[in-house]
């Protein structure tokens, strides 16, 4: 038997962290913030890309956000839904292609800015969620006053403002770096 060390050149790791998400954290109900069929309805979707433009098939995303009047909700609920109400919170992994689907409301404003919803993205690689925020093309005159926004490069600031897909639909694609690299905020 020898004692030598082993010459084997077996992969290891590549990450330190995760991927862990499949268990509890996603649930049935947490990409319906409110449910699709309730005529203020929207969907909010998009893929989560990395560096390299490859989709992140593990990651998930948590939204937060206050109803359409700018009110944030104050009740217990985010998790236990009652099929009808709006919740104010969203968890949703992403699939095989980097994709997520959030059905929620289209948020007013709330604190003097423009309206958004915050989004957090956990994903492999990351010790801690990075965040930023959605903003919506139409409201493109508030957000001349949105102080976030303000203090955001003007050529990175469409990296923030989701692309309208139809009457009740939009895109947000998030970069996690690279090219086009989503705005993430520091807190």
């Amino acid at each position: 038997m020898s004692t030598s060390p082993s010459t084997s050149s077996a992969a290891t790791p590549s990450q330190t962290v995760g991927p862990f998400f499949g268990y509890a954290l996603p649930y049935a109900a947490g990409p319906e913030v409110v449910p699709p069929w309730r005529p203020d309805a929207i969907q909010v979707r998009g893929r989560v890309l990395d560096g390299a433009g490859e989709p992140v098939p593990d990651a998930l995303l948590e939204i937060w956000q206050p109803d359409g009047d700018g009110a944030i909700p104050r009740r217990p609920g985010g998790l236990v839904r009652d099929g009808h109400g709006f919740s104010g919170f969203g968890r949703c992994g992403t699939d095989a292609a980097g994709g997520y689907r959030f059905s929620t409301v289209k948020p007013g404003a709330s604190g003097g800015g423009a309206p958004y919803i915050a989004v957090l993205v956990f994903a492999r690689g990351l010790l801690k969620p990075v965040a930023t925020r959605l903003y919506f093309p139409e409201d493109e005159a508030a957000h001349a006053g949105d102080p976030l926004l303000a203090e955001v490069p003007a050529e990175r600031r469409a990296t923030l403002v989701a692309e309208r897909e139809g009457e009740r639909e939009y895109r947000f694609d998030i970069r996690l770096q690279g090219e086009g690299e989503t705005v993430f905020l520091a807190f």
